[in-house]
C-alpha cells in the first residue's frame, strides 16, 4: 500500500481551484428552520397509547409525512395525508414540492372540506413529533376546529404504526409507477387515483373483507354489504 500523502492545506485549496474541484455541502432546509422558529415548546401527549382499534369512525386519526421519489429518482415531492383508525380510510392526501408548513394545513382543510360534517367533536389528531406538527399554526389550527392532538413519544414509530404501514404498501404498489412520473402533476394524479383504488376497492381482511368506504357504512348502518338482502351478521 502507498504510504499517505501529506499536503498543505492551503496547497489543497490550489489545486481544487486550479482543477475546479469542489465539495458539495448539503444546506440546511429553510422551511425546517423557519418552523423552528415559531414552533412551540412542548409536544402533545400520546392520548392514542397504541390503542388504535378501539376508536369508532371519525373519532381520531393518523397523520404523517412521505417521501416520494419521482423522474427516476431524480426529483421528489412530499405526500401529507390524514388516516380514519378505524375505517383506514384515507380522508386527505395533499401532494407538495417543497416541506413549507402550509403543507400540513391544507390537509387539515381538506379534511373538513370534505368530511367536517362527519367528524366527532374533541375527535384526535394522531402524528408523530416532526417539527411540522410542532409548529404553532398546526396546534392552533387543531384547536379551531376543536380537535385534540396527540403525538408518538420521540422516535418511536409503533406508536404511529397504521400509518406507517400504509406507506408501505402504497409504496410497494405504485413505487414504480411514481418513479417514471415526469412531473410533479403526474405524482399527483397517481397518488389520487391510488387513494381512490385503496378507499373503495381494495378490501382489508381486517376490516370484515370490506374496503374502507364499505366498511365505513356498515358501521354507519349495521348492515354488511356483502349479505345485502340475505341478513345481517356480527363480525366485531
Amino acid at each position: 500500500m502507498n504510504p499517505p500523502v501529506i499536503m498543505n492545506e492551503k496547497k489543497i485549496r490550489r489545486l481544487m481551484r486550479k482543477f475546479g474541484l469542489f465539495c458539495p455541502i448539503r444546506k440546511p432546509n429553510p422551511y425546517k428552520a423557519r418552523i423552528r422558529q415559531f414552533r412551540e415548546s412542548s409536544v402533545a401527549d400520546n392520548i392514542v397509547d397504541r390503542q388504535f382499534q378501539y376508536f369508532n369512525p371519525r373519532e381520531a386519526f393518523s397523520t404523517d409525512i412521505s417521501y416520494l421519489y419521482y423522474k427516476h429518482g431524480r426529483c421528489k415531492c412530499y405526500l401529507s395525508v390524514i388516516r380514519d383508525f378505524c375505517t383506514h380510510e384515507i380522508l386527505a392526501q395533499v401532494v407538495n414540492p417543497s416541506l413549507a408548513e402550509d403543507f400540513v394545513l391544507d390537509t387539515v382543510n381538506q379534511l373538513y372540506q370534505y368530511h367536517g360534517s362527519e367528524i366527532c367533536q374533541n375527535a384526535i389528531v394522531h402524528s408523530d413529533q416532526g417539527i411540522h406538527y410542532q409548529c404553532l399554526d398546526f396546534s392552533r389550527l387543531l384547536r379551531d376546529k376543536h380537535l385534540r392532538q396527540s403525538m408518538s413519544r420521540r422516535a418511536n414509530c409503533w406508536d404511529n404504526a397504521p400509518q406507517e404501514s400504509f406507506f408501505g404498501h402504497m409504496k410497494d404498489e405504485i413505487r414504480l409507477k411514481i418513479l417514471e412520473c415526469e412531473t410533479y402533476y403526474d405524482v399527483r394524479k397517481v397518488i389520487n387515483e391510488y387513494v381512490e383504488y385503496y378507499n373503495t376497492e381494495r378490501g382489508q381482511w381486517s376490516l370484515a373483507k370490506l374496503t374502507p368506504q364499505e366498511y365505513y357504512e356498515y358501521r354507519k348502518t349495521g348492515e354488511y354489504p356483502l349479505l345485502r338482502g340475505r341478513s345481517k351478521i356480527d363480525v366485531e
